[in-house]
This record gives C-alpha cells, structure tokens and sequence, in this order.
C-alpha cells in the first residue's frame, strides 16, 4: 500500500497523542514494505521533503505556533490548509489511501477536496468529538466550532474512531454507527516494562494536562483525606496547564501538603514512564477522555488504576475490570485511594490487560481497516 497521512504536526518534533499515533503505526507499516507519507509542517530541519525512520516527512508549510491563548489557533490551521492543497493535488493519485487526523477539521476537509477529484480513498481518525464542548471552549464562537465538525462529520469518508465512547458522539453528528471502525490508540509494552523505576517514586500518581475536565482538585481533596490514616503515603502530579496555579494553590492549602510534589511537565517520556513504573496507584478522576492512553500506559507500568466513571470518559473502555472506577467526587476517590493502598487489586491483571493496546497489535488493526477502505469493503 501507498498511504498518505495528513497531520499539521509531526511527531517527534511536536509531541502529543495524535502525532504519536501517526508515526508509531506509519514507522510500522513502512517497515512492513509500505510506502508512507506524512504530510505536515516542516519543523524538522533539512530540506521539505525528507525520509525518517523509513516514512518520508513531506513539509507543506513552514513550522508556526499552533496556539493562541491557550486555544488551538483557527488561522493556523485554515494556513496549512490552504498550503496543504497545492501538494496534495500533485501527488494525490499515487496514494493508495489518505488517513487524515482531527483535530483541526479544515485539513480534513481540504484532504476529503482532494480526494473528490480521484478515487483515493478518505479515512478520518477522530480522538474525541466535542459536540457542546464548544460552548465550553469557545463561548459566543461556539456555533461555528459546532458547525464545522458537523460538516467534517458529514463529509463523505471512512470514519475510525479511537474507542466506542467516541465513535458513539460521533453517531450523533450524522454517520452510521455500524460505519464507524474503532481502532485503539496504543502503547509500547515492551519500553514501559522494561523502563526503570525511578528512585524518587511517589506511591500514588497522576500524569496529564491540568486542565479543568481532569477533576485534580478532587484527587488532591480525597488524597489529603487518605493520608489522615496513611501517614507515608505521597501523591506526585506530573503536567502542566491552564490549572496549575489554581492547583499549587489548593496543594499549599492541603493539611498534608508536604506530601504532594507538583513536578511540571517531563520533557523525557522515559522519565513520565519511571514514575509510573514506581507507583502503585495511577489516578486521574478525569471526566472527558475520548481514549485515555495514560491509562493503558500505567497498567502495562503494573499501577492499580483509579479512574472516573463518567458518560463523557472512555476509561471503562480502556481499563475494563483491570482497575476501578470512582464517581467523579473525592468521597468515592478517597474510599478507593484507601482500598488500592491497603493492597487491593482488580479482577485482572493491569499488565495483561495493556497488552491489548501494543502498537503492534492497533497497527494491524490499522493496516487491515486502511485495506478494506482501499477494496471498498468498510
């Protein structure tokens, strides 16, 4: 197979899970013999068009900040679109396949223009869909937000999503839930098991953005509760975002402050890694998850984990009976804290059940569903 991804940012020159994925599965089936082309913007240094690790980084914009104010930027991502169609048009026809990835929507809809005019097929990967989140994130702006996912969702093409929660807000939007694959994000089970701890491990840990829907200001209520009666037990809160101050706040509120470590974002992956290879509990009461990697990460890291049961969350999903799940309150955080920490574990294996979500075993996934969107057999 030819197959062309379409992602405004690169991984590993931005780091973040949509990236990832894209070159975790293309690394992958360019080692398989495939042929594969990442179109993006050219953060790396060296000339447009290049080759690394076996997938050729095809640059059709120069490399520009993708917020403003703390919020996807909208005249980026209409820039690199426009940028992107000129290129895409040249070499259109010798893909077998487009895999475009949302989020931003225009760059799918100037892919899904391209592909109109050939028989190339369109493939979208939908992380999360916000449906009224948009009032949320963009306020008085929010209708057109709404409106253009509508129309990204409507737009003729082969949906997967990256968990059921998902692919069902999808639903909602206009494609046939029956029409929409789902295809996990993963994980490399074989780099986190053989991470070392680190020598500074908390017991409990939380990794993620600080961000309002990741509910922090509870974990830090219901881990001062615990550690009434637990009197070594410590937390660690790895990440950064709009919350941080708010939350450093809460945390020198705390009675037992002096047992919770704010340590920022990790620039090294590895060093997130160790930590949650030297944790026993992994808790994140986040309400919105359209998949929830830190949770496969830290089960194939061996951590007991405690998430949130939330409509909204694809955490029961992702960790099914191999961890817990709390009401998003710190009552319900703060009595399951106090269970996992006395040594209580789940109905199956962490580790086991991660195994699920190797990259190896989502690319074949991947692989298989680009086939059928090739033959026409979605």
């Amino acid at each position: 197979m030819d197959i062309a991804f379409v992602s405004n940012v690169v991984f590993p020159f931005v780091k973040g899970g949509a990236e990832k994925r894209i070159h975790e599965i293309g690394t992958r089936l360019a080692a398989a013999g495939h042929d594969v082309t990442v179109y993006g913007r050219h953060f790396w240094d060296g000339p447009q068009v290049t080759d690394h690790e076996g997938v050729t980084l095809y640059g059709v914009a120069p490399s520009r900040d993708l917020y403003a104010d703390e919020r996807r930027s909208i005249t980026e991502a209409l820039e690199f679109s426009a940028r992107l169609l000129p290129d895409l048009r040249r070499n259109v026809e010798r893909h077998d396949v487009v895999v475009a990835s949302l989020f931003p929507y225009f760059p799918v809809l100037a892919s899904k223009l391209m592909t109109l005019l050939t028989d190339t097929p369109l493939i979208t990967t939908w992380h999360e869909v916000w449906l009224d989140y948009w009032d949320e994130y963009l306020g008085r702006l929010a209708p057109f937000g709404k409106a253009v996912e509508r129309l990204t969702a409507k737009a003729p093409h082969y949906p997967i999503a990256v968990s059921s929660v998902t692919a069902d807000r999808l639903a909602e939007l206009g494609p046939s839930r029956d029409a929409i694959a789902v295809v996990p994000n993963g994980i490399d089970v074989d780099q986190i098991e053989t991470t070392d701890p680190a020598r500074d491990g908390f017991d409990v840990l939380y990794a993620g953005r600080l961000i309002e829907d990741k509910h922090v200001d509870l974990l830090l209520e219901a881990f001062d509760r615990v550690a009434e009666t637990a009197p070594d037990v410590t937390l660690g809160i790895i990440g950064d975002g709009p919350e941080r101050d708010r939350l450093e706040r809460q945390v020198r509120s705390l009675e037992h402050a002096d047992r919770v470590t704010m340590l920022g974002f990790l620039e090294e992956y590895t060093d997130v890694l160790a930590h949650m290879r030297a944790a026993d509990v992994f808790a994140s009461p986040s309400t919105r998850e359209g998949f929830g990697i830190t949770f496969a990460e830290a089960m194939a890291a061996d951590c007991t984990v405690i998430a949130a049961d939330h409509p909204e969350s694809a955490a029961a999903e992702v960790i099914g009976d191999a961890g817990f799940l709390a009401s998003p309150t710190a009552d319900d955080i703060a009595r399951l804290l106090e269970r996992t920490l006395e040594g209580e574990r789940p109905a199956t294996d962490p580790a086991r059940r991660a195994e699920r979500f190797d990259w190896d075993t989502v690319t074949e996934q991947a692989e298989r569903r680009y086939r059928r969107a090739i033959n026409r057999e979605w």
